[in-house]
């Protein structure tokens, strides 16, 4: 396989549902504590999340002024990736198509020191349409960058670098609906981490996958954690 292993990582409602304010419910809080007890267990050199969830859980909406960086200009038949000499083997990896992530460091500082997040080293996968003085900002902050398409990411392309150029084996996928709904279409999920909360989410919480494809799964565990039902699938 010319690409990391996938586990789909997620806390979910009853419905299905993965994002939206049950998960802030005192009813959620025993498999959110469940989550990220399975997250600190599972062998992986990190994990990806897109734009929307790596600025709600760690950038807080920060951006830098980019008229302080100078752009790094690439010919356009060939946009180079940017990596660094010494590179960590744990990584939190943003899908930020335009480039719209701020950080102030080019580690994850996570508030409680989760060994699950805190200190993964930073890299961006972006599009051609990102602006080149972004490129600028993300080298002088140290944060390595891929290419990986022109207007939208292309998931696979992306994986087959993270393997190849940076090493990955396997990455925990811990996204939203939509940058799941992206794997699931290009079919490279193979594994199903699932903590479902005994709760109904309201009708503006947003699904597993946004506009999924059939696709079938089997199912390798199940188990009753504190009225929580922690269930792993895998590809058939």
């Amino acid at each position: 396989m010319n690409r990391p292993y996938i586990i789909c990582h997620m806390v979910t409602s009853l419905d299905g549902k993965v994002t939206g304010d049950f998960l802030f419910r005192p009813e959620c809080e025993s498999a959110t504590e469940i989550y990220y007890d399975i997250n600190r267990k599972l062998e992986s050199n990190g994990f990806i999340c897109g734009r929307i969830t790596m600025e709600g859980s760690f950038t807080g909406g920060y951006y830098p002024d980019l008229s302080e960086y100078e752009p790094v200009h690439h010919d356009l038949d060939l946009k180079m990736d940017f990596m660094l000499d010494d590179m960590t083997g744990f990584y939190a990896v943003a899908f930020d198509p335009k480039g719209k992530l701020g950080w102030k460091s080019n580690r994850i500082i996570d508030p409680d020191g989760n060994p699950g997040y805190d200190g993964a080293q930073i890299i961006e996968v972006l599009t051609e349409q990102v602006d080149e003085r972004y490129l600028g900002y993300l080298e002088k902050m140290e944060i390595p960058y891929i290419f990986a398409g022109e207007k939208e990411i292309d998931v696979e392309f992306a994986l087959f670098k993270l393997k190849n150029i940076v090493g990955c084996q396997t990455l925990l996928l811990e996204g939203g609906s939509i940058i799941n709904g992206s794997f699931e279409r290009a079919d490279v999920i193979d594994e199903l981490s699932l903590v479902v909360a005994p709760t109904v989410a309201d009708k503006d919480s947003k699904p597993l996958f946004a506009d999924s494809i059939v696709l079938d799964y089997e199912l390798t565990k199940s188990e009753n954690i504190n009225g929580n039902l922690v269930l792993n699938y895998k590809k058939k």
